[in-house]
């Protein structure tokens, strides 16, 4: 076992920008790091607790605050390898370590002379003189410390730190189970048979997942990441391989034997209650919404419901269109779930002229990362320098220092965009540091180190690779997130960047996203990958034609899984429920249009299973979008999408203010008022524009 001297996590980091030597560290070097830096961070928290002087806010909350910075130095890296670049090893380390870092996170929320200090400093703090920030980083730490238990009695104390080691070590498990399933599936192409219908862009990259992969020459091959698998259902004509790459993408997680997420599942639902139980509350629902900008289940329910009766009736007369068009070319029956994209592509296609054959030429991903840094550049005056010769910690990682308009360093940048077998599906941003201002005693600063990962298909060895239109939206998205991380500009950790509540962490993401189809932004990058010509405007215009028309079959989609994560976190039945047919009841009660489908089944739902930030919590992308449609029209208003004093107002009180002010005042204090929510309905194309 590596000793402390020989671990680089334990040494001084003095690589540019203070990024972590990556080539140096293997997974045997964690084990020991953490236990030697969370003996640190004990003796950190010790030294606070029993401070002789009485609580005053330099010396608990602002030293609480500062804690463990060697501790989070190796966190923050740790996941992030064990979530873009893991291996056997690591998946061994992440499942032993998890339930010991739990603990930790424990023993330190459950040190009743800490809890006690900071009781008593919560206690003063309308007469303490602090500042607005000081005072919102004592809130928000008390509030911590309480809804982690501090205040159960010693038995509930113990119990309550047995079920947060419980749920990491599920947690750890149920993620792993999803990334078992994906990367042991795959879809073998062999002739031209079976690859009917399938454009040269999804040949190309299903031949560089075959390469990938060791395959023979000459096969192509479907993965279930998702930039592969939603073409190859779009383009298909084979009905019998759309069918068996529908049936394993979506039961992932539910195969019984070792991977089998349906259990681990049930337990983690289980415990939550029980946690939720013993700190007063009814439901997990319940307990997770009290610490939100909705609050309540019965406003998240509100907003769904809405939402939902819109677009089942947008999703009928969707239906009733595929059905023409079937009868048109001849073909009958149900449309199923592996129809649906292909027969919505054919009608997009007849009714708007596009293909996206068309499409993805003017959205090369060179291009489009350039669209994102010219769009940062143009709203807050960034720029993204590229550091070629710096190391992260893959060959795919893009490593970037950002700079302000007067060319002082705010940060670094990291892009991960394409799809391994050793990466978890999806798209987020990450941090290997954040930002903040409380870095040591008497001051000290450090700078964000931001990640963004995207699962892009990577094109043909040499080739470029091209962006569907929803991927361009999602590396706006993931880039929105980017800078939330980038912009922070507080001086305690706590309050930095995405430290948000969850209903607003998506506000900068999805607000990001408006920027991709804004005229000027698509002249001048979207430009076609081989004659380097601009996108048509008639082009654009069919683009968000169509993404109005299909907006019934994605908001269903989306809409009942939020439903789903509600319904099963208001469960109050000790034992947890079974999740399949949960699931199944539940979908049937609120009549989920047939063909249609989830965005994420309970047994890969790793939203909600593989970690707990967005459980009872995928409703917070509608409730985003909701602040978004209306606070993108604060441009509009201006008549200027880049408007200067609009992006101030963005920059100082959305990305910049991290939780240093209340998310409810931060939009106001943007937008001059509260947010309607009929710009999301237009823009969802449920109501008339």
């Amino acid at each position: 076992m590596p000793t402390a001297a020989g671990n680089p996590l334990l040494q001084p980091w003095d690589t540019p920008f203070g990024l972590p030597p990556f080539e140096s560290i293997r997974p045997e070097h964690f084990a020991p790091a953490f236990e030697h830096a969370c003996r640190e961070h004990l003796a950190e928290i010790e030294a606070i607790a029993h401070d002789p002087a009485p609580p005053d806010f330099e010396n608990t909350a602002a030293a609480l605050d500062r804690a463990g910075r060697l501790f989070h130095r190796i966190e923050h890296v740790f996941h992030n390898l064990t979530a873009s670049a893991t291996s056997p090893a690591l998946q061994q380390a992440e499942r032993e370590l998890a339930p010991r870092l739990a603990a930790h996170a424990s023993a330190i929320y459950l040190n009743r002379a800490l809890f006690e200090r900071l009781d008593a400093l919560h206690a003063q703090r309308e007469s303490a003189g602090l500042a607005p920030e000081q005072r919102r980083l004592l809130e928000r730490l008390h509030l911590d410390f309480v809804r982690a238990g501090a205040r159960l009695p010693q038995a509930q104390r113990m119990r309550h730190a047995q079920i947060t080691e419980r749920l990491a070590e599920l947690q750890t498990r149920f993620g792993q189970n999803v990334l078992a399933d994906e990367s042991g599936f795959v879809l073998e192409l062999r002739g031209e048979a079976e690859l009917a219908g399938l454009p040269d862009f999804v040949r190309a990259a299903a031949r560089q997942a075959a390469a990938e992969r060791s395959l023979p020459e000459g096969v192509h091959a479907v993965t279930l990441s998702r930039s592969l698998i939603v073409p190859f259902l779009t383009f298909s004509e084979r009905r019998d391989l759309r069918e068996q790459a529908w049936r394993a993408w979506t039961s992932r997680g539910e195969h019984p034997g070792e991977h089998d997420n349906r259990p681990v599942a049930r337990e983690i639902l289980a415990l939550r209650l029980e946690l939720a139980r013993a700190l007063g509350y009814a439901s997990y629902a319940d307990y997770a919404l009290a610490d939100s900008m909705a609050g309540t289940p019965a406003a998240v329910d509100r907003l769904l419901q809405q939402v939902w009766q819109r677009a089942t009736l947008a999703v009928a007369r969707e239906r009733a269109a595929l059905q023409t068009l079937q009868a048109a070319i001849g073909e009958a029956g149900a449309i199923e779930p592996w129809d649906w994209r292909r027969l919505a592509e054919r009608l997009r296609q007849r009714r708007f002229g596009l293909d996206e054959a068309e499409v993805k030429p003017y959205f090369p991903l060179d291009r489009m990362v350039e669209a994102v840094f010219d769009c940062a550049q143009r709203l807050f005056g960034l720029r993204f320098v590229a550091q070629p010769a710096l190391r992260a910690y893959h060959p795919d990682v893009k490593v970037y220092e950002v700079r302000d308009a007067a060319g002082a360093t705010v940060g670094v940048f990291l892009h991960d965009n394409f799809a391994r077998p050793n990466k978890r599906s999806g798209a987020w941003m990450s941090q290997l540091r954040m930002q903040t201002r409380n870095a040591a005693p008497g001051g000290g600063s450090e700078l964000p180190i931001v990640l963004n990962n995207n699962n892009f298909a990577r094109g043909a060895a040499g080739e470029p690779t091209l962006l569907s239109f929803d991927d361009a939206r999602t590396l706006f998205h993931e880039f929105g997130h980017g800078l939330h991380g980038l912009l922070s500009s507080v001086t305690y950790e706590r309050l930095a960047g995405t430290n948000v509540r969850r209903d607003f962490v998506e506000l900068p993401s999805q607000l990001f996203e408006h920027w991709l189809t804004e005229p000027t932004v698509l002249k001048a990058h979207a430009r076609h990958v081989h004659t380097n010509a601009p996108i048509p405007d008639t082009l654009v215009e069919r683009l968000k034609a169509a993404h109005r028309a299909d907006q019934g079959y994605d908001t269903v989609r989306y809409t009942a899984s939020a439903l789903l994560d509600m319904a099963i976190h208001a469960h109050t039945e000790p034992g947890g429920p079974d999740i399949t047919a949960f699931e199944g009841e539940l979908l049937a009660r609120i009549g989920l249009p047939e063909g249609v489908g989830l965005n994420h089944r309970l047994p890969h739902f790793q939203h909600l299973f593989s970690g707990d930030a967005y459980a009872a919590g995928y409703y917070v992308y509608l409730w985003a979008e909701v602040l978004d449609a209306d606070g993108f029209d604060a441009f509009a208003e201006a008549g200027d999408p880049f408007d200067p004093a609009v992006a101030q107002r963005l920059h100082r009180y959305v990305y910049a203010a991290g939780d240093s002010i209340e998310p409810g005042a931060a939009y106001r204090a943007f937008r001059g008022r509260d947010a309607a929510i009929e710009p999301m309905l237009r823009q969802r194309g449920l109501v008339e524009a």
